[in-house]
C-alpha cells in the first residue's frame, strides 16, 4: 500500500475543472473487511453542478443527488441502468453541486480480491476499467455515499497525494455518454497511452421496440 499522505480537504474545495485533472496519478484507497486495495488513478469526468447540464445537479438538488451539494471532500455513489454503480468525488464550496467522476485506474494493490468481484476480467487492466468496473472490483456501493474521503487513516476510502501518471500527457475531450448542450464540453480527462483507460463512447439514445404488425 503506497505510503502517502491522504489530500486535504483544501484539494476538493476548488473548482471542479481543476481538481479532477490533478487528481490523474494520485491513488484511491478502498478499505474493506476484506482488505485494501489501491487504485492509480487514469481517467476521470468533470460535473459542474447547476450550470452543467450534463450533471445531475443540472435541475437542482434532489434525494438522490443531495451529496453533490457538498461538503467537498465525500463521496457521490449513485445506482445507474438499474444494475451498476458509480464514484463521484465532491468539489468545490458546500452547494457547488460540482463532483469528479472516477472513470478507470490501474490497480496497484490487492489484485486478487479485485479478481475475486471481477472474476470476468480477462486482463489485469480490465479490473477497473470504466466506472462500473472500478466500484465493482472495489466494492463501492450507496452504503457510502455521502461519507467523508478525508476522515483519515482507515476511512473507508481515501485519495494520497503524490502518484505518478508514468510520462504520459495528460488529455482532455467530451465526456463519455453526455447528451444534448452538455456533449460539448471537454471535460473527461486521462492519461494519454494508458492501458487501464476506458474507450470514448458518444451518446446513443435507445431505441424503443416497436410492436409486431
Amino acid at each position: 500500500m503506497p505510503n502517502r499522505t491522504p489530500l486535504t480537504r483544501d484539494f476538493f474545495d476548488r473548482p471542479v475543472l481543476e481538481v479532477a485533472p490533478d487528481l490523474l496519478g494520485c491513488t484511491l484507497v478502498r478499505r474493506t473487511p476484506d482488505g485494501p486495495i489501491a487504485l492509480r488513478l487514469t481517467e476521470v469526468e468533470a460535473y459542474d453542478g447547476p450550470t452543467d447540464p450534463g450533471s445531475h445537479a443540472y435541475r437542482g438538488r434532489t434525494e438522490r443527488n443531495a451529496s453533490m451539494f457538498g461538503p467537498p471532500g465525500h463521496a457521490y455513489v449513485y445506482f445507474i441502468y438499474g444494475m451498476w454503480f458509480a464514484l463521484n468525488l465532491v468539489c468545490g464550496p458546500v452547494g457547488s453541486a460540482s463532483a469528479v467522476l472516477v472513470r478507470a485506474g490501474e490497480i496497484t494493490a490487492g489484485g486478487e480480491l479485485a479478481y475475486k468481484r471481477r472474476p470476468t476480467a480477462r486482463k489485469e487492466n480490465e479490473l477497473a476499467k470504466g466506472p462500473a468496473r472500478l466500484a465493482t472490483a472495489l466494492g463501492i456501493d450507496r452504503t457510502l455515499n455521502g461519507i467523508d474521503i478525508c476522515a483519515g487513516p482507515g476511512a473507508p476510502l481515501s485519495v494520497l497525494e503524490g502518484g505518478s501518471t508514468d510520462g504520459g500527457k495528460i488529455c482532455s475531450g467530451p465526456r463519455t455518454g453526455v447528451s444534448g448542450d452538455g456533449a460539448v464540453h471537454p471535460w473527461r480527462f486521462w492519461i494519454d497511452g494508458d492501458p487501464t483507460v476506458s474507450p470514448y463512447r458518444a451518446h446513443a439514445p435507445r431505441r424503443r421496440r416497436q410492436s409486431g404488425t
